[in-house]
Formats: structure tokens, sequence, C-alpha cells
């Protein structure tokens, strides 16, 4: 349907927005195309960490820690975007297990691991791109890179002041996060989570916990360390700068579609299965809204914790209401 085959026979720009990650773009829509049997471009995905291409140039030529996925995956996605030093905290453990002594290597993740001396190597932003496999250890070794402002293995320093010590409000982290700034050896670590959800839809009956699960736990273990939660940077459904980066997007591949510059864009549709991600993002930004009850969204649990324009049994029903409001629009 939105490839021209609708009433309105024209193409209906669209991207595909997750809160997912973990693999590079090209690998993601190669497998999306082959399960929706639709030839699909690269520019079309947007994972949960595609918005970090916006900032790339902050850290390009310092060394970062990456968060999340298996073995060095991640690593390998940070790369591809322009990061040129990037570790893992497989690579710390690899450099000293007794960092966290209740975790042993693989042979598969020591052979992702490379080899770094960390005290000679300071560390200056943290990235969490996809869900970490292993709390404990990324939470212990966060918390030594924040604790050591960078050098893992050095003595705690003094914590921030109590007012940078609170999460902040989220137009100011989106300013935080777009604005580039220099670091000094004393400025505090930038710590960036690329997906705010708590809870995920899986195989399994109940939903799952995400990275906003990990979030919070990262904060409890911090706050009763030092009496103060950490200021971060958050990306992903439903944060005005993950909406934003969708428009940009949206209207590039408009223009790609019309041959012409387009001044603004026309209605946007944002159709999901999430309440707090899904519609609070979309409403937020201005566009209508579809939920749609094939993921978490369960009504046994009530009404939407934020009211969508539409609710729809599922995506095709969700495209076909869209359309035909469209046309009724334009009919009026």
């Amino acid at each position: 349907m939105l490839d021209g085959a609708n009433p309105m026979g024209v193409k209906i720009p669209f991207i595909l927005l997750t809160n997912g990650g973990g693999v590079g773009e090209e690998a993601r829509r190669r497998k999306l195309s082959s399960q929706l049997g639709v030839e699909l471009q690269q520019t079309q995905i947007l994972q949960a960490h595609t918005i970090l291409k916006s900032v790339v140039h902050k850290y390009a030529d310092k060394p970062v820690l990456v968060l999340g996925g298996r073995n060095d995956d991640v690593r390998k996605v940070a790369e591809g975007y322009g990061f040129k030093h990037v570790y893992t905290t497989l690579d710390v453990l690899a450099w000293k297990p007794e960092v966290w002594p209740f975790h042993e290597l693989t042979p598969e993740e020591r052979a992702s691991a490379k080899p770094v001396d960390f005290t000679q190597t300071p560390i200056s932003a943290i990235f969490v791109f996809h869900d970490p496999r292993n709390w404990s250890l990324d939470i212990q070794v966060i918390i030594d890179v924040i604790r050591a402002r960078g050098v893992i293995g050095g003595p705690y320093l003094d914590t921030p002041d109590t007012a940078d010590q609170q999460p902040l409000p989220q137009d100011a982290r989106k300013h935080q996060a777009e604005e580039p700034h220099g670091k000094d050896e004393n400025a505090p670590i930038e710590l960036v989570f690329c997906n705010p959800d708590l809870l995920w839809k899986s195989d399994f009956p109940q939903p799952r916990l995400g990275q906003g699960a990990f979030r919070e736990a990262f904060q409890a273990v911090y706050k009763g360390l030092v009496g103060k939660t950490y200021p971060y940077v958050q990306y992903g459904k439903p944060t005005t700068a993950t909406y934003k980066f969708a428009e940009k997007v949206l209207k590039d591949r408009l223009e790609e579609l019309q041959g012409r510059p387009v001044d603004r864009l026309p209605t946007v549709y944002m159709i999901g299965d999430n309440p707090e991600s899904d519609i609070a993002g979309a409403n937020g930004a201005g566009w209508k809204s579809v939920l749609v009850r094939t993921g978490v969204y369960d009504p046994v649990h009530g009404p939407p914790a934020h009211t969508p324009t539409y609710i729809a049994e599922d995506v095709e029903e969700a495209v076909r209401w869209a359309i035909e409001r469209e046309m009724g629009r334009k009919v009026d």
C-alpha cells in the first residue's frame, strides 16, 4: 500500500523507527526486507542508536565505552558511525579479570576483546547502544569510569555538585546532547542511553525488562553509593530529540521521492504498539498516533496511558485507516 498500491496511487514515504538495535542499519535492513517482502533502503531504518551519527563529531577521536548486545557487535556499529576508539566492558574484563571476578569470559567473548591498558586510555563518554547482557559487570564498570573521571582503576575523585547530579529535564538533555563541548580532565563523564523502554515484547507471555530498567538499576546503585543520581542524555522513543531526527529523515525521504525540496512535512502518522514510547512520542511531536493491539499494549489492563488518535487491530488496519483519513481530508 505504501509503495503506490493504494487508492491515491502515490508512493507514501515511510520509515521504521524502533527502540531496538545492536546491529548496523544495513544488517537490519536486509533482515526486515526479507521478513516483510519489501525492498527497504538503509535510510528508512532508524534504530535507537542511529541518532548517534548526528553527535559522533564530539567523540570521534576520543576513547569511548559502548555497552549492550553480544560480544563486540556494538563496537562494530559504533566504528561504522565514525567513532575511532571504541571499547567494551569485555575489553575491561579481559584486561583485569578482578574488575568483576564473578564472570569468566567465554572463548567467544575473549576473542572479541581488544587488548588495552585502561590506566593509559581514559574514557571520555559512555554510550549504552543496546540492552546490556551482563548488568552487574556493566554497572560496575560504568561506576568505575564515572567516579574515576574516565580512568578505570584510578582513584575515585570528588563527585559533581548536587545540582549536576540530578537527571536533567528532557529539553535540557536534548540541548546537552546536541551542543558540542570540549572536555577537560575534571569534567563529568557524559552518559548516554539510547532506549528508555522499561519493558519490551518478546515471545514470553509477559513483557521483559528493557534498557530503561537497566538505567534505573544503575541509578539506584549509584545513588546508594554517592547519595545522588547521575546526569544523563536520553535518546530513543518518546524523546523529542529522536522524533526531531526522524522528521528530518522523513523530509529527506519525501524530497527523494518527489525530486524537489519540501518546505514542510504533510501529516505524519505513527503506528506502534507501545503507548509509553510510540504514542507518547508521536503525540508530543504533533503527529497522528495509531496504537495496534499486536504488541506491548494489552487492552485487558485498561485504557492506554497515552491516548492515541486511533486504535487498530494490526498494522494493516492502521495503514488503511490513515490512507482513508487522508483521502477524506482531501475530498473535504
